[in-house]
């Protein structure tokens, strides 16, 4: 990451447009003069993006869209969900250390509900694999699936494995549940990339990024997927149909 950085630097780009935490920091660390626009999943400030969300400083601002953030929030939802669901596995992404900070968080919230919580991490692909033989060996009722490139990358591999053992599970973009997962609530991330387009544009008409504060998304989606939930015999409430945003039949 960081040879691309300077790669871009040494190019002499007008605008330098990062995606990941990691992106933003190399591209930080390459240039103190050329705009940088972020678009990230976390808390910019916590990860040493920006100094704050409302003054960034420097020569960098974006967008953030409370990526592992929402990790308790999807618990409580996984909760009404798969009510009988006693034990809850969280798959998480090793590489990203906001994800794995958040981890106590979503074990609160699950001592809140009175669930039990296994948490899974995945370093490389294989891990995966891994982390679903001890789903089914301990047991597990459900599953939330992190945020992260690595679990964004293998989505085809984690919904193919749910839905071969059954599992239920809710993930964190809309993504996983046009590909064939069961449930996903979490910000439009789309809309982010546009709204990252939006800060480009401005700062290539004379903005100063540092002027520009950190967007933090509030478009959520809650979408569920009917053919899915057919294929492993889960039943959805009707409620819950009520209150998706979209319905994938």
């Amino acid at each position: 990451m960081p040879a691309l950085a300077a790669d871009l630097v040494g190019r002499r780009v007008a605008v330098i447009v990062t995606y990941t935490d990691a992106a933003a920091l190399a591209a930080k660390a390459a240039t103190t003069t050329i705009p940088i626009v972020f678009v990230n999943g976390g808390d910019p400030v916590r990860a040493g993006i920006v100094h704050s969300l409302n003054r960034p400083g420097d020569n960098i601002t974006g967008v953030s869209f409370y990526g592992v953030d929402l990790a308790p929030k999807q618990l409580s939802l996984l909760h009404e969900l798969v009510p009988k669901a006693a034990v809850i596995g969280l798959l998480i992404d090793e590489n990203v250390p906001d994800a794995v900070a958040q981890v106590p968080a979503v074990q609160e919230a699950a001592r809140n509900l009175g669930l039990q919580l296994i948490v899974l991490k995945a370093h490389i692909a294989s891990d995966i694999d891994t982390a679903f033989e001890t789903l089914v060996r301990e047991r597990v009722g459900a599953l939330l699936v992190g945020t992260g490139a690595l679990l964004t990358n293998r989505r085809k591999q984690i919904i193919a494995l749910a839905e071969r053992h059954a599992m239920p599970a809710i993930y964190p973009y809309r993504e996983f549940t046009v590909d064939g997962g069961l449930f996903s609530y979490g910000n439009n991330v789309p809309d982010s990339f546009r709204q990252a387009g939006v800060y480009a544009g401005r700062i290539l008409k004379g903005d100063k990024p540092a002027d520009l504060p950190v967007v933090m998304g509030t478009n959520f989606e809650f979408v569920l997927n009917r053919k899915t939930a057919k294929a492993i015999g889960f039943t959805i409430s009707p409620l819950m149909f009520t209150r998706a945003d979209e319905v994938i039949e």
